[in-house]
């Protein structure tokens, strides 16, 4: 896709690294776009587990898990940025006591940035502590980290197809295991690996 930055705007998309992508962060990454502005953009690789478990992130923060669903889930790998710091990535949430005060709209949680169209990404700690009572959202994906891109940076990386963008899936973040979800996100695309070149473009 070429990039136009007047109108590109790739919140609740998934970047696809191409092939010919080769840091180690981002190769075979799938990326899930929580911000994209003029400003910059922003988003949580989806598909590279970190060496922890949700068990024992709960451990770490010296909470109890009390959600048998999620004890062996791996914890994300979520970018290079802020990789001690939390984000949790989730179906969206409405707080029923304020439904009927539209000034007050917004998620559950003390931090959450909602993702036009899609998810919602907490970082204050009380949504671990909902999951840790055994509450909280039913789908979750907890990574450590996040990706970021300057001003203009991002359509640049996409002018010289190092990314394909697919409108994003939920499906594919919460219910495909980590590591088949690079090749479920090129299915929605009707892509399988095989079939880029680390050449394409670029002809």
């Amino acid at each position: 896709m070429t990039a136009d930055s007047a109108s590109i705007d790739l919140k609740h998309h998934f970047l696809i690294a191409m092939p010919g992508l080769e840091d180690e962060t981002f190769a075979r990454s799938v990326i899930y776009m929580c911000e994209h502005s003029a400003r910059g953009a922003m988003g949580l690789i989806i598909n590279k587990p970190s060496d922890i478990s949700m068990r024992l992130l709960f451990d770490k923060v010296e909470l109890p898990l009390r959600r048998e669903d999620l004890m062996q889930n791996p914890v994300g790998h979520g970018g290079p940025v802020q990789t001690e710091r939390g984000f949790v990535l989730h179906d969206p949430l409405q707080d029923p006591l304020r439904m009927n005060k539209p000034e007050q709209e917004g998620s559950v949680y003390a931090s959450t940035l909602t993702v036009p169209g899609g998810l919602e990404m907490t970082t204050s700690r009380d949504v671990l502590e909902a999951l840790s009572s055994g509450a909280g959202p039913r789908r979750v994906l907890v990574t450590l980290g996040y990706s970021s891109w300057g001003e203009g940076q991002l359509e640049s990386e996409l002018g010289e197809n190092t990314w394909l963008t697919v409108p994003a899936s939920a499906d594919v973040i919460f219910e495909v295991p980590m590591a088949e979800r690079y090749d479920r996100a090129l299915d929605l695309l009707g892509l399988k690996s095989w079939m880029l070149s680390p050449d394409a473009g670029h002809a």
